[in-house]
């Protein structure tokens, strides 16, 4: 380990979870990962590895360590896999695949997260940016996902979050669409890793800023099949 690896080490702060701690603003992003039988194989590695880069990237801004907080949710079947860590606290674990794709209850949990965090940091008196829910689906949603949709219309129509969505491979874009008011995005082949980075740079930037600023997020270049 040389001299160089150990100054920069030591200056990265340990983020806290602790309001006390750490009263910085917070950047809640939550994850929603169809972790349905069809993302077997390369699909689930390469997710795997996207995930983890998406740590590697945050923890490089001592900003982003500090302010952007990270919750997952898979889905089939529907299971909160973390709830809000701050980025040195978020050890997401090697996801499996299986199952359907119950997108709808998947969308609905990832809502009721962020409500819940909302309320926490307002009876704290931290101040927050707009959260992010991204969805990654590689498929068409197996339940009932039409008020799951209503949901999201009305959360970006009060700017409670800002909601994504990222096609993989086979997924059904005409439902996404009618799901997310954000034009749905099309990952090329299985770049998630790609996808990771430019996400974290989005947050990186975001964060950095004041809450309240209008998210100006950068052109997704690269991973996106337009």
């Amino acid at each position: 380990m040389g001299m160089d690896e150990y100054i920069s080490f030591e200056q990265i702060p340990f983020g806290s979870d602790n309001f006390a701690d750490n009263p910085e603003p917070r950047c809640p992003c939550v994850l929603l990962l169809d972790t349905s039988g069809s993302m077997g194989g390369m699909p689930i590695m390469q997710l795997n590895e996207g995930v983890r880069t998406f740590r590697q990237e945050l923890l490089a801004d001592p900003i982003a360590t500090k302010r952007v907080e990270v919750a997952v949710v898979t889905f089939g079947p529907v299971t909160i896999e973390t709830d809000f860590h701050t980025v040195p606290n978020f050890h997401p674990r090697e996801l499996e695949t299986t199952g359907d794709t119950p997108m709808g209850e998947a969308i609905a949990t990832g809502i009721e997260l962020i409500t819940k965090r909302k309320k926490e940091y307002k009876e704290s008196g931290i101040a927050y940016y707009k959260p992010w829910i991204i969805l990654i689906t590689d498929g068409a949603p197996t339940d009932e996902w039409a008020a799951a949709a209503q949901m999201v219309q009305k959360g970006e129509a009060n700017k409670s979050f800002a909601f994504f969505a990222i096609g993989v491979e086979d997924a059904n874009m005409d439902i996404l669409k009618q799901i997310s008011v954000r034009a749905p995005l099309k990952l090329k082949g299985l770049m998630f890793r790609e996808f990771f980075i430019w996400l974290s740079a989005s947050m990186k930037m975001v964060s950095a800023k004041e809450p309240g600023n209008a998210i100006n997020l950068l052109p997704p270049s690269g991973w996106s099949e337009l």
